[in-house]
This record gives C-alpha cells, sequence and structure tokens, in this order.
C-alpha cells in the first residue's frame, strides 16, 4: 500500500472519527434517565420517552464500538500493519477497506467469526 493511500484511509477514519464524537455530543441528553412523575408525563408519553431513550442508548453503544475499530485502525497505521487481516496476517482486499477502512479481517477470517 503506497503513502497516498495510507494518507486517504487516515483522512476518511479521522474523519468519521470527527462525525462520531460530535454525535455523541450532540445526543448526549436523550440517553438520560426517564422521569417516572405521572402528574407531568403520561403514561404513553413516558412509553415513548423510555423507547426513546433504548434507542440512543443503543445508538450510543454502536458509535462507542466505530470509535474503537477507527483507533485500532489508526493505531496500525501507526504501527504499519494496516491493510494486513489482524487474524491471518494476510492482506486485507482493498475494496474490503474501501468500504468500511476500520475493518480489521479479511472476508476469510470474519466469515468464520
Amino acid at each position: 500500500m503506497t503513502e497516498q493511500e495510507l494518507q486517504e484511509y487516515t483522512n476518511v477514519l479521522l474523519s468519521e472519527q470527527r462525525e462520531l464524537n460530535a454525535l455523541k455530543a450532540s445526543e448526549q441528553a436523550s440517553t438520560q434517565a426517564v422521569a417516572l412523575d405521572q402528574s407531568s408525563v403520561g403514561r404513553l408519553s413516558r412509553m415513548d420517552a423510555m423507547q426513546s431513550q433504548a434507542m440512543a442508548l443503543e445508538g450510543k453503544r454502536r458509535r462507542d464500538i466505530q470509535l474503537t475499530r477507527i483507533k485500532a485502525a489508526l493505531e496500525r497505521i501507526e504501527e504499519g500493519e494496516y491493510g494486513y487481516c489482524a487474524s491471518c496476517d494476510e492482506e486485507i482486499n482493498v475494496r474490503r477497506l474501501k468500504v468500511d477502512p476500520a475493518n480489521p479481517f479479511c472476508v476469510e477470517c470474519a466469515s468464520k467469526i
């Protein structure tokens, strides 16, 4: 992999990392506990709020996982190991990296997991 390609992947990963961190900061309020005061909020509204909270928590969990994957990919770039499968050390197909630059596994190893 050329230096230019590595720089392109680094830029994509850093951009995605910034976007996810911005989303994480903006949606922090939606994961707060739902008030159980029935005098101010009706039962159905409370159920909607609880469902929204659960969806926000799942979104946060997925963002955190993706941020961890991005951090690991950036570390692999720094260490000169980017583009090679974390399991079998074979080269990862470029098309696979274009779809998800944070992907640590080749197709064969990913299908085994």
